[in-house]
């Protein structure tokens, strides 16, 4: 059966979308900890479905606002969760787990600057999705979403494209705050990150559904300017605490 329509649910720090169709459901990400309640009583009560219809949560990358909610969906309603196809666990080692906890604190951050009330996001560390995709794979069980690899904000970035309508969903790799395009943060690969934005330009998609910026028909020329302001470095945490310190130091040279 075909789409309905493409719902955006206003979560606590990002919009995350729900495909509906008569007999099943897909979420586009697997949102935050604290969204999990609001996506069940969306289902249960606007939709007046059981929460059993939500098939599928695919999760684009790991982060707390995009990962968050995925296995408390799974135990509350049998669906499958998908990510993208890696050896390895984004947060693994020493270093993942510490980047798990600066991430989370990212996320609250953010949440404060928006104003929200105090909510717990922690969540596992590691993801156990029931199966993985590749570039250019379906979403399983919704074969009429594509799934493509976007890295850049991660080595393991999705976006997905609903190839009948042409919309296409790009999770962090667009941002738009107010009335002003900003490249995500961290950005681990900034020549990868160029080419998926390249990549999205060339599907030509009749609407673009970010995660934080909602629903957007963007033209070629945005794309053209998006993709000569990208940055052309790194820029993680790690890389602006580096360049904090250096900065410092030049300070006290200059300073002695």
């Amino acid at each position: 059966m075909s789409l309905r329509e493409v719902v955006r649910l206003e979560g606590y720090i990002q919009s995350t979308y729900l495909a509906v169709y008569p007999d099943k459901l897909l979420l586009l990400d697997g949102c935050c900890r604290p969204d999990v309640p609001m996506v069940l009583d969306y289902i249960k009560n606007t939709l007046q479905r059981p929460v059993t219809d939500l098939k599928v949560v695919m999760v684009t990358h790991m982060h707390p606002d995009h990962a968050g909610g995925a296995h408390k969906l799974r135990r509350a309603t049998g669906c499958k969760v998908i990510s993208a196809s890696k050896p390895e666990q984004w947060y693994k080692g020493i270093g993942g787990q510490l980047m798990h906890l600066v991430d989370t604190g990212l996320a609250h951050y953010v949440a404060k600057r928006q104003g929200r009330l105090f909510k717990r996001l922690w969540y596992p560390a590691h993801l156990h999705p029931d199966a993985t995709v590749n570039d250019g794979d379906g979403v399983p069980g919704f074969d009429d979403w594509q799934v493509l690899e976007t890295p850049g904000h991660t080595d393991r970035d999705l976006s997905l494209f609903h190839v009948p309508s042409r919309q296409v969903y790009t999770a962090d790799l667009i941002i738009k705050l107010r009335h002003k395009f900003v490249a995500p943060f961290p950005i681990y690969d900034p020549k990868a990150y160029i080419s998926s934005l390249q990549k999205i330009k060339d599907l030509k998609p009749s609407n673009v559904m970010m995660a934080h910026g909602r629903e957007l028909s963007i033209d070629a020329a945005t794309f053209d300017m998006l993709i000569m302001q990208a940055p052309k470095h790194r820029r993680t945490v790690k890389d602006t605490i580096r360049h904090k310190l250096l900065w410092w130091r030049t300070k006290e040279s200059e300073m002695g």
